[in-house]
């Protein structure tokens, strides 16, 4: 909006001519989202916990620590992380770009099913909220509409056409099986980061990290002349992504201060399915999906641990892990929550490492 209102007097004025500039806006963001997080963050949870009361429930079969030190927790701070990002990202962005506004229907669409599906367990006393069906049709149809409309922003032919890191000639084109594909990565994203969100500041610091990468991302891939000095696939547009990354980052960074060990809120669904949703939507935005799949590569085994754990037992009565996902295993085996925390941190640094890495062995 700010972007909109100053960018007519940008050759009258010098701090109007700022505002121009996507690096500017970008820090702009990340800074005002974290505020509005600092800001809201005591007076969200002081609302949660008189509403909640009980807090979320605890699943029975899961550590049995968590029953005792986990107990009382409100969830739903998701909320907060979206207030913070929406707010941000309007204030801080073009509004007048598609791209911003498909990503934030999928943030959204995903963050009110998640609160949907939070207010469910709560009504029920019960850690079963929505259906698995119900959530994975409308998450579908939720990413489906985006990829359409991804699609619909691009006309060149890269807008049906998968890309690959590394390998710069290799295209694969999908024609209009592509939002069908985007759909995947939306909903597959999405439900990554909600497995991954069940300790104390495990799945927003690797967020935090991967929309730190995508920032970077979409400024380049947004921007011809880094795009063709890098040999990459330029998609005019989505530079102006870097705007709403940014502002994840500031969101994420004020949730963590009060969802650190131990943790005053938990994000919820209402958090994990947007912030993984919203992931997912940039990445097919800027053609990076197997990036995504790098970066985020911490979700992915959460996700794979689960499966594997399902298919086996189903089959054989036995399980893999002493329990899934990944990071109950680690609990199980007696390691702590934040030494499990901070190694999962570490991995995650490394991921987008090697992911940024690719922008630049072609």
């Amino acid at each position: 909006m700010l972007f909109n209102i100053f960018r007519p007097f940008a050759d009258q004025f010098a701090l109007a001519n700022l505002f121009r500039y996507i690096t500017f806006r970008s820090g702009a963001a990340c800074l005002t989202a974290l505020f509005i997080a600092f800001f809201l963050g005591p007076r969200v949870i002081r609302w949660l916990k008189s509403v909640q009361r009980e807090g979320q429930p605890i699943r029975a079969d899961g550590p049995e620590r968590h029953l005792i030190e986990k107990k009382g927790t409100p969830t739903m701070g998701g909320v907060l992380i979206l207030f913070a990002l929406g707010i941000s990202t309007l204030l801080w962005a073009d509004l007048r770009n598609s791209y911003v506004w498909a990503v934030m229907f999928v943030t959204f669409g995903y963050g009110t099913l998640g609160f949907f599906d939070d207010y469910q367990k709560l009504s029920k006393r019960n850690h079963r909220g929505v259906s698995g069906r119900v959530k994975m049709i409308v998450q579908a149809v939720i990413g489906l509409i985006a990829g359409i409309w991804i699609v619909s922003l691009n006309r060149s032919a890269l807008g049906t056409t998968l890309t690959f890191p590394v390998f710069k000639e290799l295209l694969l084109p999908l024609g209009f099986l592509f939002p069908f594909f985007a759909m995947f990565v939306m909903q597959g994203s999405s439900n990554a980061v909600n497995l991954t969100d069940g300790l104390d500041g495990l799945a927003i610091v690797p967020t935090i990290i991967a929309a730190g990468v995508f920032a970077l991302i979409a400024y380049i891939v947004g921007n011809r002349i880094f795009a063709d000095y890098l040999q990459l696939n330029a998609v005019p547009g989505v530079g102006e992504l870097s705007v709403f990354c940014s502002a994840l980052i500031g969101a994420g960074l004020g949730f963590l201060w009060f969802n650190t060990p131990p943790a005053a809120v938990f994000m919820g669904d209402t958090g994990s399915l947007a912030l993984g949703g919203a992931l997912g939507a940039v990445a097919v935005a800027t053609k990076h999906e197997i990036v995504l799949m790098i970066v985020g590569g911490l979700f992915v085994v959460e996700t794979v641990s689960v499966i594997v754990q399902v298919f086996w037992y189903k089959r054989t009565g036995r399980r893999v892990f002493l329990m899934a996902p990944l990071h109950h295993h680690f609990e199980k085996k007696g390691w702590t929550e934040p030494t499990i925390v901070i190694r999962f941190w570490i991995i995650s640094m490394i991921l987008a490492l090697i992911g940024l890495a690719t922008l630049k062995i072609r």
